[in-house]
């Protein structure tokens, strides 16, 4: 029992508690910095870190020891040489765009995208003046023809969101010369495909899907040059969309396994396409493991360790098929717009990712109205044929 004392020494004791004594046994696992600030000795201190002369946090909006040991694992894994973490893919891309263009710039961007990165680039345009054109990533010859000298960035996906496309990078990186070329490796990972390594300046992910892997995060990160990271992450703590200690902490956790996780989906995805592709209640899959994909002879040359676990099919039925479908599986593969969780999910493009746009951008695009993408996760493949077969049965 302590010797008695004030109510003063209770105040105290309990606005300054919370510290364990230093030990002599680090943990297992990496600490969580949950903690808004750091604190200083002194202006001296406070300078240097500012300097960067001495290694040190301030405030997390502006830097924490998860948030960099996340992004710096994702660097390290791109071969990039610097790396930022945000609030989701959408802040770090936005951030990205607003730290390097401004009115009367130009873009060039992929044709087939996410389709909230389309309506983006449509309120860049809109609102900022920034000129954007959309290119045919299946035509990179097309491209040198269309950059313009105040063209500052060029997106694509390495794998386009939600037809399976895979781009030509190197054919796409020497047409535009010395323009940036910013790649969202989000369905590749880099485990799958590098990037950088094929000439591209930066790689943005959303870090909630492959790299987390168990869909109980929000974030985003950009790795590669560092001057391109360096002002995008100025706009990311500007604006407040930077990302947070927890989700850093979840994210670095899901990466020890990423790489047997891209083994498991690539194999099992592609098990269940060639068996999609000859059932007679689908049209068309999109997979670029499969010949019969346009984008299936690049995909041999830059994916040499696996596909993706990433596809899309058409049912036969069409629009109408969709929701009976999607509700057939209710409780097994279940619909949730997003992907890359654990288990395998579903997702319905046109109203989901790509709602934002118009039926005829879609048409355009080719996606269309029957399209249902499958995001394929850890169960064995025969367990997942037979559920969506089950759910064929009663179209």
């Amino acid at each position: 029992m302590s010797e008695s004392h004030s109510h003063a020494d209770d105040s105290v004791i309990s606005a300054r508690g919370g510290w364990a004594a230093p030990s002599s046994t680090p943990p297992s696992n990496p600490p969580i910095y949950q903690t808004t600030a750091f604190d200083l000795d002194g202006l001296d201190q406070l300078a240097e870190i500012v300097s960067g002369k001495q290694n040190g946090y301030i405030y997390t909006r502006d830097g924490n020891p998860n948030q960099s040991a996340f992004a710096e694992d994702v660097a390290r894994l791109e071969h990039a040489e610097d790396g930022e973490v945000g609030a989701s893919g959408m802040g770090v891309i936005s951030a990205l765009f607003m730290s390097h263009c401004q009115s009367g710039d130009h873009v060039l961007a992929a044709r087939v995208l996410y389709g909230r990165t389309v309506q983006l680039l449509q309120q860049i345009e809109r609102s900022f003046g920034v000129k954007v054109t959309f290119f045919d990533a299946n035509a990179p010859e097309t491209l040198a023809d269309l950059v313009r000298p105040e063209t500052k960035l060029c997106l694509l996906e390495g794998i386009s969101n939600p037809l399976m496309e895979v781009a030509d990078l190197p054919a796409v990186i020497q047409a535009v010369g010395k323009v940036p070329v910013i790649v969202d490796n989000t369905f590749a990972t880099p485990i799958l495909q590098k990037p950088i390594e094929l000439g591209a300046s930066a790689v943005v992910h959303s870090a909630s899907k492959y790299l987390n892997g168990h869909g109980d995060v929000m974030m985003g990160v950009i790795v590669g040059d560092k001057y391109i990271v360096r002002r995008t992450r100025q706009f990311l703590t500007l604006f407040g969309a930077n990302g947070n200690p927890l989700e850093s902490w979840l994210g670095s956790r899901g990466l020890r396994t990423l790489p047997l996780r891209m083994k498991q989906v690539s194999q099992t995805a592609q098990i269940l396409a060639e068996w999609l592709s000859s059932h007679p209640k689908v049209t068309r899959v999109y997979y670029p493991g499969l010949s019969s994909h346009p984008s299936h002879q690049i995909a041999l040359q830059l994916l040499p360790n696996g596909f993706g676990g990433m596809l899309s099919f058409d049912l036969a039925a069409g629009k109408e098929g969709v929701n009976p479908f999607l509700k057939s599986l209710h409780g097994t593969i279940p619909f949730s717009p997003t992907l890359a969780d654990a288990r395998t999910t579903l997702s319905y493009p046109t109203g989901t990712s790509h709602k934002f746009m118009t039926a005829e951008e879609r048409a355009a695009y080719g996606i269309g109205d029957g399209l249902v993408r499958l995001s394929i996760g850890l169960e064995d493949a025969a367990s997942l044929q037979a559920d969506l077969e089950s759910a064929f049965d009663r179209l």
